[in-house]
Parts: C-alpha cells; sequence; structure tokens
C-alpha cells in the first residue's frame, strides 16, 4: 500500500532527525525547494549526489490521441521537469521493494 508523504511529513522527519525547532525545519525545506524550482526555471541541471538529477526540458509540439475517443488532439510544446534517480536511490528503492513483497508473501 502506498502513502502520500507531505512538506508537513518531512518536517515532521527533520525535526524528529536533526532536532531543529519545527518553524526552522520548515523554512529549510522551503528554502532548498525554491533553490531548485529557481534553477529548473533558469535552465540549470540540478544534481543532488546520492539521491538524483533534475531537468527542465522543453517537449516540442505533437500530435497525440484522446485516449477515450480516440479522436486525434494537437499537444502544444511545453516545458517539463524530468527526474533521473541515482542508481544509489534505484537501489534502495528496489530492495524496499523485494522485502515488502517477501513480507506480504
Amino acid at each position: 500500500m502506498s502513502e502520500t508523504v507531505t512538506r508537513a511529513d518531512i518536517i515532521e522527519a527533520i525535526v524528529a532527525e536533526v532536532g531543529l525547532p519545527r518553524e526552522d525545519a520548515s523554512r529549510m525545506l522551503e528554502s532548498v525547494l525554491s533553490e531548485l524550482v529557481e534553477e529548473l526555471a533558469r535552465g540549470s541541471l540540478v544534481k543532488i549526489v546520492r539521491f538524483g538529477n533534475f531537468q527542465a526540458r522543453e517537449k516540442r509540439e505533437r500530435t497525440g490521441r484522446n485516449p477515450r475517443t480516440g479522436k486525434e488532439a494537437k499537444i502544444t510544446a511545453r516545458r517539463v521537469v524530468s527526474f533521473r534517480p541515482s542508481l544509489l536511490l534505484r537501489d534502495r528503492v528496489e530492495k524496499a521493494g523485494l522485502s515488502s513483497v517477501r513480507a506480504g508473501a
């Protein structure tokens, strides 16, 4: 079963792990996220070692299809954010998934 982790959950984890006051942990998280967004908006590649890379990239205009009706539709050009996880992150996620599958069996 998947669970949604919110900003509040991350702030609580910072408070518990680092011992910062909740207000400082909140400010710190907002600062990190704000910096990440600003750099992506500038077109920078954001690398977080042992976590992954975030990159804003351009997608060209193309023709798609409405899955419900099958009718063709024009998809406009746009800028999207992509994330490529590090090998360490991929391995940890895979191992966590395998252990939960074994536990449920």
